[in-house]
């Protein structure tokens, strides 16, 4: 709709319809965001779990991860001192989990015209004219400025009249404070202006939540979380599996470091140490 012409005119069982549609769509909205926030603290509950459980363990792992990258860095530039070509090997990750989306808030709904379609006819220039006279005259001033501008304002009317000009009579009323309704008549274009920003409103709203939703149903604690709900239902305990294994990493890393930081970096031992962690595929690549 562009909002001009008669074809754009609204009836009451058009408002009706378009109006119960646009409660329709807002309902689903609100039910997609309450899916959002229901689904977010679900993942939240379970990220705290898993924090909770294995957070101190992967503290430790990348603390020791860190000092391997020196230990290995410090042998990889002695090796290069000999002439023998070792790249410094890539620093690690810290261990990090992808922050859940936050919904943003939502704009504010525009508000809905009062009593729903008015049928009135717009009335005739000089009932304009004489509410005009009434609103504007100078004798209404509290004081010689406001004077002055509503002289201003009734010469402009006087002119409008005079010359048959609608349009700035109603704008002079409209500026004034005066009803729409009863400057322009029914409200059927306030009704349709209102009915298109809402819908459109409530459309660019659940775009923007189901963007998130769909974030959030691809985020990857969220699939591990329900792994491991369905391995705890077969009676398992993954998160301590996990833990296990993140111990005997850590056991590994320290004996790793232990050795390392002992090793002269010159040394053919060095290079061998080097070699056995590329080997074993933990990232230190030595030529």
């Amino acid at each position: 709709m562009d909002g001009s012409g008669a074809n754009n005119a609204i009836t009451r069982h058009d408002f009706e319809q378009r109006r119960n549609a646009l409660a329709a769509l807002q309902r689903h909205l609100l039910a997609q965001e309450a899916e959002f926030t229901a689904l977010r603290e679900e993942i939240q509950r379970f990220i705290d779990r898993y924090v909770g459980q294995l957070a101190p363990l992967y503290m430790e792992l990348d603390a020791l991860q860190s000092q391997l990258h020196r230990t290995t860095s410090e042998l990889a530039e002695g090796l290069r001192r000999s002439g023998i070509d070792a790249r410094i090997p890539r620093a690690p990750k810290a261990t990090d989990i992808a922050p859940l989306p936050r919904l943003p808030a939502g704009a504010p709904q525009p508000s809905e015209p009062p009593g729903g379609v008015i049928e009135l006819g717009p009335p005739p220039l000089k009932t304009l004219y004489r509410r005009a006279a009434k609103r504007l005259h100078p004798d209404l001033a509290a004081d010689e400025r406001s004077r002055r501008e509503r002289e201003q304002q009734m010469m402009a009317a006087n002119q409008a009249y005079a010359h048959g000009d609608r349009a700035e009579l109603e704008r002079l009323l409209l500026a004034a404070g005066e009803d729409p309704v009863k400057v322009r008549g029914g409200n059927a274009d306030a009704i349709r202006h209102w009915l298109i920003r809402s819908e459109f409103a409530a459309q660019g709203r659940l775009r923007v939540v189901q963007a998130h939703l769909a974030l959030l149903n691809l985020h990857p604690m969220r699939e591990l979380g329900h792994a491991i709900v369905r391995a705890e239902a077969r009676g398992l305990d993954p998160l301590d599996v996990m833990a296990s294994r993140l111990r005997s990493q850590i056991a590994e890393r320290r004996q790793q470091v232990y050795i390392g930081q002992r090793l002269q970096p010159e040394s053919d031992l060095a290079r061998q140490f080097l070699h056995e962690l590329e080997r074993r595929a933990d990232g230190y690549p030595i030529h």
